[in-house]
């Protein structure tokens, strides 16, 4: 056999057969596939050559060579070894799993081919990854054990050094302003107090450059139109742990506007297209205001179906002047008209319900503004947790376009059992179906079963948003409730209550609907043995009691009597006097004295709502305000009215942060036959939604205990002789007046609570203000929302009674607040919140809660 280099071939031989030698664990298939020779082929120098060249290119070997036995050729190969295994130490900055994904993305993995040349190339960039982390002098190096069989093992040791901060940022060349105010423009800053959490002091060169591109912005938004950066020098300290900037700047001359023109096509009359320059004669030169200017012009002529249209504003100095004349050139292009609307990402919700809310239609003229709108109105839907829309050309035409909308779709809603809990309302058990995007479709459906401690509740609820084609809602709800209000810090009451109800909304805009409900109502108050006063009227008589009493000398001496021993007879039915005016006057009538405890009503409502916020939930940025009016029907069993008006309004701050003002006003009154507003239709604050801080339920008014009068026997005779007052030996239960006349009384006390109980009010008002913020270390921010929020609040009576605590007029001083963080999650099994909070101004009677959480209720 002769192995000979491929140029050594002399003479061209046929191949009668190939053989393999040195392989391991490369299969021969394998090579063979990548062979290119065939058995019977004349093989010469050149195709040898070429042979070798593409088993090479493999990467499965380190040599080849190439020889031949008679007519067989024979192929002889050293495999590259592979990796039996990687092990990773030293590295804490950076996961191991971050680190073993980039060796992978680099083709270096147990079980592949190992390849020195990449391995070298892949620690230089595990070194640029440190960098990127500010750790300068970071060091990677790679150890390469061989192992038997031709394997090897990568022993990767990492030095992750530490990071180096910024100590200096130095500004030369500035006279029109000082270092300070240039420096705070930067997002790099040096080493202060919360620089371990923000970060802010590690060098990076694209926050860099971004600053750098912020502070040219400075200069040329204030008329510097020649600033340059002259130069930027960043060098570290000899230990690589401190990192010092300079920045070299020419400022330059102020320029001053001589004028403004227009060129080029403006398509529009030319006297609406100055109505856009914000650029005026003799002011500064400002750039921004330049490229806002562009940007405007460029929405205006989009909106005309010019999507493509191009504004560029061209400033031309005069030296010699100090002045800038600036002119807007503006090609608006070719009309465009959208030839497809398509959407992605919508996994559940069919493409007609999102359809429907394109304002863009197809075959149009593409309108930016009805494009971008079309956007807002899918945020507004609540199911995505983002849109995106994009505008593309379609290929071979120069005036059409597809519009594309990308949804990222978000739990809207939950199926199935369900297990929560709330503060104040406990453990929440049910099956529910409650769905905002039912089946996709569009249409809100809710069949929910549920039981807690405050509350048993049944219901079937319906709407389609879309019961017309334009946009015409119509919805029912049917619904049994069994609520026991004493647990959510309400006055010990119950309430059974079944009913059912029709609505219909109607747009009046884009932003505006009306909307109208018609419904019957059944209510039964059931109170107990503790109502309050101001439920049934209190003092109250002893059902068993004759309307008689004693005055309070003789009721002592009966005492007296009876803790004589021997006890004797006695009698004082002779002393009795009639208690009927003393129980007439001293009796005043609660709510249920004067109209009942069971009520058949019909309702109705109108509402009008307007929303500008960006989303359906989580919403920050707009405004949205709601006012209704709901009032039982006249004629009914109980007549009363109730007005409830709120607002938010959202500000951006920064890029990060979002002011969020809210309010909720209500105000209720009866009309009519009924006597005062139904206390089961009162407002009540504290707690979530209301003001934080707080127990639920517990501002404002508060119910008076009920009392129930003295009561003594006035005879007994001792008919066995027994010396035993027995009960069939008593009789004559009659009351106890006091030496002025009245009748004693003694509050009557629920064992399980003998607090005084919230009884609501019929004014509320409740504000916050929040500042939205980012949580940190959470990358999808999409589905939280954390605030620090002031809230205050408070419900007040306009018709308090005499004996009512913590109840006021309308007082703004009276106003309960505290200040605290929340956050709120929505989360696949429900939405998740929870607040801590401090009051910063409270009532005497007040109940405060440090934390407050609630976890799969009801949005």
């Amino acid at each position: 056999m002769t192995l000979l280099p491929a140029l050594a071939f002399a003479q061209a031989f046929r191949v009668n057969d190939i053989r393999l030698e040195g392989l391991q664990r490369v299969s021969a298939g394998t090579v063979f596939a990548s062979l290119p020779v065939q058995i019977g082929e004349e093989l010469d120098g050149l195709a040898i050559q070429n042979a070798t060249r593409e088993l090479f290119k493999t990467g499965y070997f380190e040599d080849i060579q190439m020889g031949r036995d008679g007519n067989v050729l024979v192929v002889t190969v050293i495999e590259r070894p592979a990796i039996s295994e990687i092990a990773i130490e030293g590295n804490k900055a950076i996961k191991t799993e971050d680190l073993m994904k980039g060796l992978n993305d680099n083709g270096l993995a147990e079980g592949q081919i190992f390849k020195r040349a990449t391995l070298e190339g892949l620690t230089q960039e595990l070194r640029r990854q440190y960098v990127a982390q500010g750790r300068y002098s970071a060091d990677v190096e790679a150890t390469v054990v061989d192992l038997p069989r031709n394997q090897v093992k990568l022993q990767i040791d990492v030095d992750e050094g530490d990071v180096a901060s910024i100590k200096h940022i130095n500004i030369v060349g500035n006279t029109a302003f000082d270092d300070e105010e240039l420096i705070d423009l930067f997002e790099l800053k040096t080493t202060g107090w919360f620089s371990w959490i923000t970060s802010d002091d590690r060098y990076a060169k694209e926050k860099l450059s971004g600053d750098i591109e912020r502070l040219e912005s400075h200069y040329l938004d204030r008329g510097y139109l020649k600033f340059e950066i002259d130069s930027t020098q960043v060098s570290l300290s000899p230990n690589k742990e401190a990192v010092f900037i300079t920045v070299n700047v020419n400022e330059g001359d102020v320029y001053e506007v001589s004028d403004v023109e227009l060129a080029g096509d403006p398509i529009l009359p030319e006297e609406e297209m100055r109505l856009l320059l914000l650029m005026r004669e003799g002011q500064k030169f400002s750039q921004v205001l330049m490229t806002t200017t562009e940007e405007y012009m460029t929405k205006r002529l989009g909106n005309e179906g010019y999507t493509f249209a191009e504004v560029k504003g061209i400033p031309e100095v005069d030296e010699e002047t100090g002045k800038v004349k600036v002119t807007f050139f503006i090609d608006p292009g070719k009309r465009a008209y959208v030839n497809r609307i398509n959407f992605r990402g919508n996994t559940t919700t069919a493409d007609n319900v999102l359809r429907r809310e394109m304002r863009q239609m197809e075959g149009a003229s593409a309108s930016s503004l009805k494009i971008e709108q079309s956007k807002v109105r899918l945020e507004r839907l609540g199911f995505f947790k983002e849109v995106k829309v994009d505008t593309k050309e379609v290929p071979g035409s120069a005036d059409l376009v597809d519009v594309e909308y990308t949804v990222e779709e978000q739990p809207s809603g939950s199926v199935g059992a369900s297990v929560g809990y709330a503060q104040g309302s406990g453990l929440v058990l049910g099956a529910n179906v409650q769905q905002d995007n039912w089946l996709g479709t569009g249409k809100r459906v809710g069949f929910n079963i549920s039981r807690s401690s405050y509350q048993t509740a049944y219901s079937f609820n319906y709407t389609d948003p879309y019961f017309t084609p334009d946009g015409v809602s119509r919805g029912f709800n049917v619904y049994y409730q069994s609520r026991d209000y004493s647990r959510v810090n309400v006055s010990s009451y119950s309430t059974d209550s079944f009913g059912a109800s029709v609505n219909f909304g109607y747009p009046i805009s884009e932003i505006e609907r009306v909307g109208f409900n018609v419904g019957y109502q059944n209510i039964s108050i059931n109170t107990g043995p503790f109502a309050v006063q101001e439920i049934i009227g209190s003092p109250r008589r002893i059902t068993n009691a004759q309307d008689q009493y004693l005055n309070n000398a003789d009721a002592t001496a009966v005492a007296e009597i009876l803790n004589t021993a021997p006890l004797v007879e006695y009698d004082f039915s002779d002393r009795l006097l009639d208690a009927t005016a003393l129980l007439d006057a001293q009796s005043p009538k609660g709510f249920i004295d004067e109209n009942g405890d069971e009520f058949n009503l019909m309702t109705a409502s109108v509402n009008w709502a307007k929303s500008t916020l960006n989303r359906g939930r989580l919403a920050n940025r707009g405004v949205s305000q709601r006012f209704s009016l709901e009032f039982s029907l006249p004629g009914g069993e109980l007549e009363y009215y109730k007005l409830n008006y709120t607002a938010q309004y959202f500000q951006p701050l920064t890029n990060s942060l979002t002011l969020r003002l809210r309010t909720r006003l209500g105000y209720a009154d009866s009309y009519g036959d009924t006597t005062e507003l139904p206390f089961f239709q009162h407002f009540y604050a504290g707690g979530f939604g209301s003001v934080r801080g707080f127990k639920r339920n517990t501002l404002g008014p508060q119910s008076t205990p009920a009392q129930v009068y003295q009561t003594q026997y006035a005879t007994w005779t001792d008919t066995n002789g027994d010396g035993i007052r027995n009960t069939n030996e008593v009789s004559n239960l009659v009351y106890v007046a006091n030496e002025d006349g009245t009748l004693t009384t003694t509050q009557l006390n629920n064992n399980n609570n003998t607090r005084n109980n919230p009884f609501g009010g019929n004014v509320l008002i409740e504000g916050s203000a929040e500042i939205l913020f980012p949580l940190p270390f959470i990358k999808d921010q999409r589905s939280l929302q954390s605030a620090f929020f002031i809230d205050a609040g408070n419900v007040f009576d306009l018709n308090c009674g005499a004996t009512q605590q913590n109840c006021f007029d309308v007082d703004l001083s009276k106003l309960s607040s505290s200040v605290g963080i929340g956050v709120t999650w929505i989360s696949g099994f429900g939405p998740l919140t929870f607040s801590i909070a401090k009051p910063i101004r409270e009532n005497e009677f007040d109940e405060t809660e440090f934390f407050q959480f609630s976890l799969g209720t009801q949005f």
